[in-house]
């Protein structure tokens, strides 16, 4: 019995190996660890697309990072304006009410300060004095289908108000050209004097000097006029022969700031060429692409912010996207520019006047988001006159449609359609050679 009980108790601790049976309990030994099948070899396929997918995280993250690095780069590059904020809402008092709320007004400043990089090259810096060399208010409809681009003449007589000077004084209130406004008291005296001008509230603007104009039409790869003539003008440091061609940044800024050696040499003149310029360069931006591929629009961005002064409102990159984002599905014939109508100073030819009625129907239109028209002729669709030439010094004239009797403005009380107002003018789509 003993030795029955010490065998049975032998076989249950000591598993036999030959009848190839495996103990129902217990853990693995070294031998059957060993015994234990190969692992099935890895899949190729597996190992790729995890390759692939580490492949394109990277390259997203990085994509990701380039792209805000270039954000970051175009964003700093732009300057605020916070002295013309505080003068600005010193007087909002006496700021315009706005009327069209989802319209837009913008005031464009060319400034032809020597000072800041790339600059002392068109002149004497004169201890950071600055003029505006050309002023624009842009109308951008409150529907977005039309903008309207009106030059405002340097030397048109106003009234300017008492404004902050950069030395921390104030200047005294005068009659005097337009122009002096920007010098005495920079963008926010501008504003003040537009607004006392045409009762229209400027809710943005934008200061661009000689620089970054040249600098946007090389990232567009130059704009392309036609000239009737051989042009020559020692102090616009323009040379250029009759015909079609292409201006790179350079000839472009002589072209459109010339006033010797081509045309007239009237400040009228010069006006129209500005106005026809940027229509042309409006339209080499929206044609070619710019504005949906990237490695295109990145380099015109960075030339216009680099050298953009603008409010608070406009200064930053997706501020700058939403308004050319606004204005990419207006038709280049809706990109429209004019001159306020004006006159010869009676008291001096070489200044300009408003023409009371002319410009009072056209700040009118503008003010109440209402359209208005341009033709080269300052003729309405059905070819007749709107109303006499309002320079006379040349064929850039204004005119109006309607009897006089609203201001231009049509029949609004009775509801009656009336056409827009025509004035002389050009759009985008005619660009410079027709």
């Amino acid at each position: 019995m003993d030795a029955d009980v010490t065998d049975r108790a032998g076989t249950a601790t000591e598993p036999d190996t030959t009848s190839g049976s495996e103990p129902s309990t217990g853990a693995p030994g070294p031998d059957d660890i060993d015994a234990a099948p190969a692992a099935t070899p890895a899949n190729p396929r597996r190992h790729w697309l995890r390759w692939a997918a580490l492949g394109t995280s990277v390259v997203i993250l990085a994509t990701a990072g380039a792209g805000w690095w270039f954000y970051q780069k175009l964003d700093g590059n732009i300057t605020t304006d916070t002295t013309a904020a505080t003068e600005l809402h010193t007087y909002e008092k006496e700021r315009p009410t706005p009327v069209a709320l989802d319209a837009q007004n913008i005031l464009l400043i060319g400034s032809d300060s020597r000072s800041g990089e790339g600059n002392s090259k068109y002149g004497r810096d004169d201890g950071g004095s600055q003029r505006s060399d050309t002023t624009i208010l842009l109308h951008l409809a409150a529907d977005r289908k039309s903008a309207t681009a009106m030059s405002i003449p340097r030397d048109l007589m106003v009234e300017i108000p008492s404004c902050a000077t950069p030395d921390g004084t104030r200047s005294r209130a005068r009659f005097a050209q337009f122009n002096w406004a920007f010098e005495a008291g920079g963008a926010a005296c501008t504003i003040r004097t537009v607004e006392k001008l045409t009762d229209i509230r400027v809710d943005h603007h934008m200061v661009i000097d000689f620089s970054g104009f040249t600098d946007v039409v090389n990232a567009v790869d130059g704009v392309e006029v036609c000239i009737d003539e051989p042009v020559k003008d020692v102090q616009a440091r323009l040379e250029l022969p009759a015909g079609r061609q292409t201006l790179d940044g350079e000839q472009a800024l002589g072209f459109v700031r010339a006033r010797h050696g081509i045309g007239d040499g009237s400040d009228t003149q010069r006006m129209d060429r500005q106005q026809r310029f940027l229509g042309a360069l409006f339209k080499k931006v929206q044609s070619n692409g710019v504005l949906l591929n990237p490695a295109r629009l990145y380099p015109v961005l960075d030339a216009a912010t680099k050298s953009l002064t603008t409010d608070s409102g406009l200064d930053s990159l997706s501020d700058l996207y939403e308004l050319a984002r606004s204005m990419r599905s207006v038709p280049a014939e809706k990109v429209q520019f004019l001159t306020v109508p004006r006159q010869p100073y009676s008291q001096d030819p070489n200044r300009d006047e408003l023409i009371e009625s002319e410009a009072k129907s056209l700040f009118e239109r503008l003010r109440e988001d209402d359209p208005v028209s341009v033709s080269a002729d300052g003729k309405n669709e059905q070819g007749g006159e709107n109303g006499g030439k309002s320079d006379g010094k040349s064929d850039d004239s204004v005119k109006r449609s309607g009897n006089g009797s609203d201001g231009g403005s049509g029949s609004r009380a009775t509801g009656s359609p009336s056409p827009a107002p025509t004035f002389e003018g050009t759009n985008a789509a005619a660009g410079m050679c027709g």
